[in-house]
């Protein structure tokens, strides 16, 4: 349990205290954007394959068990998870690393789903961590998907604090269209949108691929049946 106490807390590390910061650009001035994407990249894969052996062989202690009802939130919450993924690959993202630069100089850069989250991506993994640990309520659960869990709640703000350092007045344009916290731009006034903005091609792939996990893919990539 250490052992998965301690890859988690590498992957936390690593991703918040390097990526997310400015030792990133230092690193890059010595070390150069290829070399430093290559040796982050590895490092990255190194403390996850770690983390998923610890988590595959660690001892089962149960923190509390899990009722129907969290099992029952759990499947929702993943469901939603699912759709935001598939829909933050299928929208335009000011936000990404790839082609984020050019979609925030657009007049309206919020389109869709970005309209409800800026980081569908980040809020789909918060949902999915959140889903696992209460559904399965075992320390190593706990350890494990925590470590997503921090990363996709510390995650945003870093992201946005670096593209507003790069492009100052596109980022103020496109922050007041949308929001880091779901649907909060659109209670407070700032942004509109309809299901059919958001787009339903990605509303049904999500769905789709929800339903093709409850049946087998679940079981076929992890052998944990949910069913």
């Amino acid at each position: 349990m250490i052992s998965l106490f301690l890859a988690s807390m590498l992957f936390v590390v690593i991703h918040a205290m390097i990526s997310g910061t400015n030792l990133r650009g230092k690193l890059v001035a010595v070390m150069g954007e290829k070399t430093y994407a290559a040796g982050f990249s590895i490092l990255s894969a190194l403390a996850l394959g770690w983390m998923i052996l610890t988590f595959s062989t660690a001892p089962h202690v149960e923190l509390w068990m899990p009722a129907a009802a969290l099992t029952h939130l759990a499947m929702v919450l993943m469901l939603i998870a699912i759709m935001l993924a598939v829909l933050a690959f299928t929208t335009p993202n000011p936000t990404s690393v790839v082609g984020g630069g050019k979609s925030l100089r657009e007049e309206n850069a919020a389109k869709g789903i970005i309209k409800v989250t800026r980081h569908p991506f980040l809020v789909g993994v918060t949902l999915w961590a959140i889903a696992h640990i209460l559904a399965n309520g075992d320390l190593a659960s706990v350890l494990f998907f925590g470590g997503f869990l921090i990363l996709s709640i510390i995650g945003p703000p870093q992201i946005d604090a670096k593209r507003k350092a790069k492009n100052a007045d596109s980022w103020a344009r496109f922050s007041a269209q949308t929001s880091w916290l779901p649907f909060a731009a659109i209670f407070q006034g700032r942004a509109r949108v309809t299901l059919g903005e958001i787009g339903w091609t990605g509303i049904a792939g999500g769905v789709a691929l929800y339903v093709a996990i409850l049946l087998f893919l679940h079981d076929w990539a992890f052998g944990v049946a949910l069913f």
